[in-house]
């Protein structure tokens, strides 16, 4: 897919904001992101619809986590394992498993993401960030 420009150098991740899963690797990506490379937006916020729609993607089909970046807009298990390519610690490892072909990883992760609501459970609402890390989301002001 084409890369949509942002009006930040840092990449955007795109996620379910009523899906605990993702809520907690939102904030598994905040405490290992030491740079603060990554801001985030909820699919289900304008600025989610509105980067989606510029990247030819529409929630209704999306069960992913979308990663844009100065590289493209990325979805399901290529965009975690971009993702966990510029976390600190062990996370950056996980990148090896790039080498197994894209429609096999995303057997797994679209299991997962099928069940997630099911294994992990879903809010009423999206998460509401905490003062620290409000400037990183796209949809609120610090």
């Amino acid at each position: 897919m084409q890369p949509h420009q942002l009006d930040t150098d840092r990449a955007v991740i795109l996620f379910d904001g009523v899906c605990n899963f993702c809520n907690k690797w939102v904030n598994l990506v905040i405490r290992h992101d030491p740079h603060g490379e990554f801001h985030f937006a909820s699919l289900q916020s304008e600025t989610g619809q509105s980067l989606l729609s510029a990247n030819g993607l529409q929630s209704a089909d999306l069960d992913s986590i979308v990663l844009i970046d100065k590289d493209g807009c990325f979805t399901h298990s290529t965009a975690v394992l971009r993702i966990c390519r510029k976390l600190d610690g062990w996370w950056k490892f996980l990148y090896f498993f790039i080498i197994v072909p894209r429609p096999l990883r995303n057997i797994v992760y679209r299991w997962v993401a099928k069940h997630r609501y099911q294994f992990f459970g879903k809010q009423d609402s999206c998460m509401i960030p905490t003062k620290e890390i409000r400037s990183r989301f796209l949809d609120l002001s610090p």
